[in-house]
């Protein structure tokens, strides 16, 4: 067999897995509360909002996007994926319209509610079906137009699986998901002897009133892999606000700030150190806090480091080194 044979026979091996993943269109889904459909394979995809980005990204998904939304207009785009995303174009800094999607021909969105759609709102699965652009929804932001029991990792695993149909990159998707998986998986093994659940309070945001995450949030899911207590787990909302009232009364031992918006990390842990009424929190007394990004706190696919880095706050004595 000539070069030029061995050749063309390896092209076609090579092939060969590609096709055998490759999903059959059209390709029906769960999407929150509804059956959706998908033609073909997106070529002119648009996300919403770091995270969601970032799943396309690193889903191999790049050249396949014509744009992102949602981001600039309150937090900065960390510096791999910036320049993972080089010049495509942000479309809107905040949430986009109907005509942000018409004007670059998208024929695919994935967003989420409260995530760049609302009830009622401009772009939603409903308003774009007319045009074309079908919807995958965040799972994460189901909660906020149906019924959910609490946030999940398996939710989040599950929209890169059914990204990676969508876009008919199967192998692509099942190897990162096996991938956090298995840092969740060693993560738990650490903990396997460890009985104490440390009570923890993520603080997003106000002064007035604090933003936090309740168990329909992905928080939830991370604190709890991560062998903690989400203090707000008894609240059945995803991110929302409450009472500092309510915070004093359940004591937090550890405090986890979410490093996004005007204010710094190093501003919020001063205001929450300085506030007169959470002088006799554990965690305030001791200075524990946790800090984690934006796109770490929501569903993304660098969840798995935040379970890890939560633990290693939480338990320190599970992941110390063994030295010789």
């Amino acid at each position: 067999m000539n070069t030029r044979c061995l050749f063309s026979l390896l092209l076609v091996l090579l092939a060969l897995p590609a096709a055998t993943n490759a999903s059959e269109y059209p390709l029906t889904l769960r999407s929150c509360d509804r059956e959706a459909t998908y033609s073909k394979p997106p070529q002119r995809a648009v996300s919403h909002d770091i995270n969601m980005t970032d799943m396309l990204i690193s889903l191999g998904l790049r050249e396949r996007m014509v744009g992102y939304t949602g981001i600039t207009g309150w937090k900065a785009v960390d510096p791999a994926l910036g320049e993972a995303l080089g010049d495509m174009p942000e479309l809107a800094s905040r949430y986009p319209s109907l005509e942000t999607l018409l004007d670059v021909d998208a024929d695919f969105f994935f967003a989420g509610w409260s995530y760049g759609m609302h009830v009622g709102g401009p772009v939603t699965p409903d308003t774009l079906a007319p045009f074309g652009i079908p919807v995958y929804e965040l799972s994460e932001s189901c909660s906020r137009i149906m019924a959910q029991r609490s946030a999940s990792l398996d939710d989040l695993y599950r929209d890169l699986l059914n990204l990676g149909r969508i876009f008919s990159v199967e192998p692509r998707a099942e190897q990162l998901v096996a991938g956090m998986r298995e840092q969740v998986a060693a993560v738990r093994a650490r903990l396997a002897d460890v009985h104490d659940t440390p009570s923890v309070f993520l603080y997003d945001s106000g002064e007035d009133r604090p933003g936090t995450s309740g168990r329909l949030g992905m928080p939830q899911a991370l604190i709890e892999a991560a062998g903690g207590r989400n203090i707000m787990d008894d609240v059945a909302a995803s991110w929302t606000q409450v009472n500092w009232e309510s915070v004093v009364e359940r004591n937090p031992e550890y405090i986890l700030i979410v490093d996004y918006g005007s204010r710094t990390w190093q501003q919020k842990r001063d205001f929450l150190l300085q506030h007169p009424a959470l002088q006799t929190l554990d965690a305030i007394r001791e200075q524990r806090f946790i800090v984690l990004s934006y796109l770490q706190v929501t569903p993304s696919v660098v969840s798995a480091d935040a379970v890890e880095l939560i633990a290693r706050h939480l338990h320190p004595q599970q992941f110390a080194e063994v030295r010789p």
